[in-house]
Parts: structure tokens; C-alpha cells; sequence
């Protein structure tokens, strides 16, 4: 198809894709609105005001009219999602009247990733009490109130980097001291380990379909990442189609589901820095039941930590070496870990971090669909990286 037509895309090409690649129900539904509403959605900024008056329209139908919003305020970061912090004057049931500090953590017209609001707010109910997170409280799933759609929840305490640490975008190149490595390590694999040992059976998780035994989870995944390939690239890359090929032929058989949370990393998470406390961990928007080993890929690559000055070594997110690092996940979660499974998520993760940055990511800052088309056309620059990253990932695996 060509440029012009994905960017008009028809009713019936849509219905092709979905036939094509069999995602998950609530992927689906997110990957085909996006698709119908294309041709006609602009990303419009919109004012403090106008988002205020949108919060008010959907707290009246959650909690009354009793009430106050103030302190409204933009939240930077991301290059995804709209972020508004303001403080809710109410009476918070069980607890009494209250000044709760909150976040709005709202879609554009178009992300860079398009990820469900609802699956987000039910990841962190469902983890909530077993690892820290932000409390949630509400969901606009559908942008009934709010421009797009949303979810409300509370601002947690803590810092994503040391006061007194520089990083990149996200906070990638984060440098740790060794003291603070010392403390923050055990936390991070004891969360992750947390996290994947939950019983994904008695939780809600309605908008997530649970993978049968086999191959059903890899290729719920591939069929995804191909879709949105199908969906946004506008060039042929033939190492693209060369993975796809590779990864769909050697899928991995999933021994267990678990809740994957599919970018865990240092600058995803916020901990106080008084006593070196985790204190929140963040971004669940990618977030699926599946393999464990998508997570300990993507935490464990080399995009996701630094080198030791001194001695030279891998850091993963800044922390640990890879084997303590797997050596601790595996004693704290009671999972063992199988290389060639993780070797498959590798080039599976950088496939669709490709994706994203050279098929979603040139096309929503092009067709003025996010609000961050500067920061996100930067990123594209990334993705050639990923492509290096991935090449030689798959003459490893050739």
C-alpha cells in the first residue's frame, strides 16, 4: 500500500490487517480505532482550562459534585502520553475529606505506542499490594469525558535518577553510584520477581487474554508488531522482514503466564532518596500476560544500563552485572531461565523497538498526530541503532 493510502486508509484494508494478524481482542480494538480514525485526527493542544473542565466532566459521574480541583499543572516527560498533575479536594471513601495529590496520564491522537488505558489501570490494581505502584482510581477507557483516553491516578513520592545524576531521554545512561547500587539492586529483581509470581488467574485482568500452552504467546506478540509495521512503515526494510521471518519460525513454547510488565528499567520506577526505598513502579502501558523472559530481555539489553567505569562491566539498569542479576531473579522468583527463550526475546524486543521507532514514530510526528513530533522524530535516530543491534543479533542466531 502506499504512503498516501495508509495515511486514508481503507475499511477494507483494515479488515484485511485483522484477518491477517490475530492480536489479542483488546489490541485489536485499540489497532483498528486508530486505524479507522486516522485520515481525520489531528493532535489539537489543549489548554489547562479545557482539560480541567474535561476532568470535572468525569469526576461528577465517578464522585458527585463534591469537590475541588486545583493546582493543575503540566507533568514533562514521556514521549508518549499527555501528563496533567492536579490535586482533588473530596471525601475519599473509607478515609474522610482529603487533599489527594493526582495524576491525568492521557493518549494524544496518535502515540507512539497505541496502548490500552484500561489494561494500564487494571496491570496496577492487580500488582498493587505486591509491589509498590501509584493507587489508580479511574478510568475514561474511552475518551467519553476527557479528549482522549485516560486514567486518573495518585502522584507517588520519589525521583526516577539521583538529584545529583545526569541521563538521557528517559533516563537512559543513568550512572549509579556504587552505594546507591548496593540498595536499589535486591529491590528491583525482588519486584520484578514479585511481579511474574502472581497468580494472573485471580486477578483482573479482563482485557488481557491469558495464552494457552505452545507457541499462542509469541505469536500474539509477532502478530502485533507486524500489524503496526503494516499499519505505519513507510519504507521496505528487508532486516525487518528478515526477523519476522526468523522470530516466527523459531517461537519459543510458553511454560508459564505471567504478568509481563515489558519495560522494566531504571527510570521506570521512583524511590526516595532519604533511605534508598522504591517507591513506585511506573509505566505499565506495554504491559501483557505472557513469557517472563520478554521482561529479563528487555531489563538485561544493553540500551537499558551502563558500564562500570572502573571496570568495564554491564550494568544492568545501572546496577548489576547481567549473571548477579539472573543469578538473583532466579532465587527470588524460583524460575529458572532459559537462554535460547531470552535469545528470542532479544531480537523479538529490538523488532519491535524497530517498529515503533521507524514505522509509528516517523508517521504520527509527519502527519502532526503527537505532542512531542520533535522529540519524537529524535528518537527515529535511535532506531537505526536498533537495526545494527538487530542485525547482528540474527547472524548470532542464523
Amino acid at each position: 500500500m502506499s504512503v498516501a493510502d495508509k495515511d486514508r486508509p481503507s475499511l477494507e484494508w483494515i479488515s484485511a490487517l485483522r484477518r491477517r494478524y490475530v492480536t489479542e481482542p483488546e489490541i485489536d480494538r485499540l489497532l483498528t480505532r486508530k486505524m479507522e480514525r486516522r485520515a481525520g485526527h489531528v493532535y489539537k493542544p489543549v489548554s489547562l482550562e479545557q482539560l480541567s473542565n474535561c476532568l470535572d466532566s468525569l469526576l461528577r459521574a465517578e464522585i458527585g459534585n463534591e469537590f475541588e480541583i486545583s493546582d493543575a499543572r503540566w507533568l514533562s516527560g514521556g514521549a508518549s502520553k499527555l501528563q496533567m498533575a492536579f490535586t482533588l479536594g473530596w471525601d475519599r471513601p473509607g478515609i474522610g475529606y482529603e487533599r489527594t495529590p493526582m495524576v491525568l496520564r492521557m493518549e494524544p491522537a496518535e502515540s507512539l505506542v497505541e496502548t490500552s488505558r484500561l489494561r494500564e489501570f487494571q496491570l496496577i490494581k492487580a500488582v498493587a499490594g505486591v509491589v509498590p505502584v501509584p493507587p489508580v482510581f479511574w478510568c475514561d477507557e474511552d475518551g467519553k469525558h476527557l479528549p482522549y483516553p485516560g486514567l486518573i491516578y495518585g502522584f507517588a513520592a520519589g525521583v526516577a535518577k539521583p538529584s545529583n545524576t545526569t541521563s538521557g531521554v528517559s533516563g537512559v545512561g543513568t550512572q549509579l553510584a556504587p552505594e546507591i547500587r548496593k540498595l536499589l539492586a535486591p529491590q528491583f529483581v525482588e519486584h520484578l520477581a514479585s511481579i511474574h509470581s502472581l497468580d494472573v488467574h485471580k486477578a483482573d485482568l479482563s482485557a488481557f487474554q491469558i495464552p494457552v500452552a505452545g507457541t499462542q504467546c509469541a505469536q500474539l506478540g509477532l502478530d502485533w508488531w507486524e500489524r503496526v509495521w503494516e499499519e505505519d512503515g513507510d519504507e521496505e526494510i528487508p532486516l525487518l522482514r528478515m526477523a519476522a521471518g526468523w522470530l516466527r519460525r523459531t517461537m519459543p513454547v510458553l511454560d508459564q503466564p505471567v504478568i509481563v510488565h515489558a519495560d522494566y528499567r531504571l527510570g521506570n520506577f521512583l524511590f526516595t532518596e532519604p533511605d534508598m526505598r522504591i517507591s513506585a513502579l511506573l509505566d505499565w502501558e506495554l504491559g501483557r500476560i505472557g513469557d517472563r523472559h520478554q521482561d529479563l530481555a528487555w531489563t538485561t539489553s544493553r540500551t537499558q544500563g551502563s558500564f562500570d567505569t572502573e571496570t568495564n562491566t554491564f550494568l544492568v539498569s545501572s546496577m548489576m552485572s547481567e549473571p548477579e542479576f539472573l543469578e538473583a531473579y532466579e532465587k527470588a522468583a524460583n524460575f529458572s531461565v532459559n537462554q535460547r527463550t531470552m535469545r528470542w526475546y532479544q531480537i523479538y524486543n529490538n523488532f519491535s523497538l524497530a517498529v515503533l521507532l521507524l514505522g509509528t514514530g516517523y508517521r504520527i510526528a509527519r502527519n502532526r498526530k503527537t505532542h512531542q513530533d520533535v522529540l519524537v522524530a529524535w528518537l527515529m535516530g535511535i532506531g537505526y541503532v536498533v537495526l545494527d543491534q538487530l542485525g547482528e543479533q540474527l547472524e548470532r542466531g542464523l
